[in-house]
């Protein structure tokens, strides 16, 4: 699977990653190879955690793909 981040230098030094796909799916690191590995932990759980119910309306659906 391949997923989009943006990625941005932290004001305090390092990287941070958001996942516009992934509402909320964000992460950081002081260097890109541990921002890369923090951020693929972060989709990995994002994934993991399924939408919260709270997300869906009475009219949404859930459809699962493998990728």
């Amino acid at each position: 699977m391949n997923i989009r981040a943006v990625i941005h230098k932290a004001e305090e030094g390092g990287f941070w990653a958001e996942v516009p796909a992934l509402p909320g799916c964000v992460s950081q690191g002081e260097t890109m190879e541990e921002l890369r590995a923090n951020l693929k932990e972060a989709v990995e759980l994002w994934l993991e955690a399924g939408v919260p119910q709270d997300a869906l309306s009475a009219e949404d659906q859930i459809l699962e793909l493998v990728v």
